[in-house]
């Protein structure tokens, strides 16, 4: 049997994109001829990992790793909730997740390229395609660090569906997971009012002027009345003023005051928000339509 070196197991894999040991594995099945090693791993599933390159991913999971000062929110997506649900996929997932917060790459590419048990997380990715027959890819990730005086918080909600992740000043990780959970269930835009752009706001302030007028109000209680209406939507946006979900009688600001603390920031990633559905779903739809 032809002994394999570790030069060309490493020219296998930047050839193909496979982890280290499906190169190697493939290089003593043909006995070191790379090129027949090349044509094994096509037979074996890398070709058919290429051709659902082109596939969309819309499924998957999100998750949160926190490591110390530091913390990563995280999205792999594969194409069905079956594969989503299986051990290797959350496996890979946490994986990742713990590798980002831990190393804190710049980019996606940046994260795919760093090292594992097995290679890259690039190779792991292509490994669990492999095993899956679904396109696995890690669509985004978020690493944030705190200060020594503040507090991170996560909730994951429905399985990894939705991942939320709260920076507070002060307070504690209880309170921070509970504005966590509320994150997730809620879903604001901004932390407070103060952070709403100058242009969103001159946008909805003049619609509501519009609206009014177009109800036939008098002009001098217009002005009121956008400004009534102005300040429930801003409620609606913000956290700190959202009625907080485990206690409507107080706003997620006054909550967090009550345990010594101000919310700083969040992150919550929804799977597959953004994402495009596949034409022939798309197709499906519309013909439904026209049946009913």
């Amino acid at each position: 049997m032809a002994k394999i070196s570790a030069a060309q197991v490493k020219e296998l894999r930047d050839k193909t994109g496979v982890g280290m040991m499906d190169a190697k594995k493939a290089l003593v099945e043909t006995e070191g001829d790379m090129e027949k090693a090349v044509d094994v791993l096509r037979e074996k599933g890398v070709a058919k990992a290429e051709k659902k390159s082109g596939r969309v991913a819309a499924e998957g999971i999100a998750a949160v790793a926190i490591k110390d000062n530091k913390a990563a929110i995280v999205e792999i997506n594969c194409e069905t909730d079956s594969v989503a649900s299986t051990d290797k996929f959350k496996n890979l997932v946490t994986e990742v997740a713990d590798k980002i917060a831990e190393e804190e790459p710049a980019s996606v590419d940046d994260a795919l390229a760093l090292k594992t048990a097995n290679g890259t997380v690039k190779d792991d990715v292509i490994e669990t395609t492999q095993v899956t027959g679904e396109k696995i890819s890690l669509r985004r990730f978020q690493v944030v660090e705190k200060g020594a005086d503040q507090s991170f918080g996560s909730y994951i909600h429905n399985g990894g569906q939705i991942a939320a992740l709260v920076v507070l000043d002060g307070a504690d990780s209880a309170t921070a997971k509970d504005v966590a959970m509320h994150v997730a269930a809620i879903n604001p835009e901004y932390v407070n009012r103060e952070q709403v752009p100058a242009d969103r706001l001159a946008h909805e302030k003049d619609v509501l002027v519009k609206e009014a007028l177009n109800e036939d109000k008098p002009e001098k209680i217009v002005e009121k009345m956008v400004e009534g209406r102005l300040n429930k939507w801003l409620s609606e946006i913000s956290l700190d003023d959202q009625e907080f979900v485990k206690d409507s009688d107080q706003t997620v600001a006054h909550f967090v005051e009550s345990k010594g603390g101000k919310v700083s920031s969040f992150i919550r990633f929804e799977v597959g928000e953004g994402i495009e559905k596949k034409a022939d779903n798309f197709i499906d739809e519309v013909m439904n339509q026209i049946k009913d």
